[in-house]
């Protein structure tokens, strides 16, 4: 018998390599399993998987003209509403009160790894009483 409890599943976009590990490593030490892709078009590709991700931490801008986070976004409050959403820009934050969705949250580079963390806890406090961990 599997006693194990699931931790919760966090999809995290970001094509820098460096950040991406960063990222994944600190949302894995708050409790988060985390699935860490490196473009917009990776991210809509996991969402549509059928697992269960709590929240979408995503960059905005991946270099290319596929999609952005902003796309990412729309599509994963399509599958789930209630999914809580982080973005993280260096450049297109003004953009966000345009383009980003209802109560989600931005974070502006530089940041602090453990920054994503938290955003995504307190989005998830906020939600639906979905559970941080």
């Amino acid at each position: 018998m599997d006693t194990s409890i699931a931790q919760p599943l966090v999809l995290l976009a970001d094509d820098e390599p460096l950040v991406r590990d960063l990222l994944q490593e600190s949302l894995q030490d708050a409790g988060y399993e985390v699935v860490a892709v490196s473009s917009g078009a990776e991210a809509i590709d996991a969402l549509g998987d059928q697992r269960e991700f709590i929240a979408v931490v995503t960059d905005i801008n991946f270099g290319g003209p596929a999609a952005s986070g902003w796309d990412v976004a729309v599509r994963a409050r399509e599958i789930r509403p209630t999914i809580a959403v982080v973005y993280m820009t260096g450049d297109s934050a003004h953009e966000w009160s345009a383009h980003g969705v209802p109560q989600s949250t931005i974070i502006t580079k530089p940041f602090a790894p453990s920054q994503i963390a938290v955003a995504v806890a307190t989005l998830l406090n906020r939600s639906d009483g979905a559970a941080a961990p």
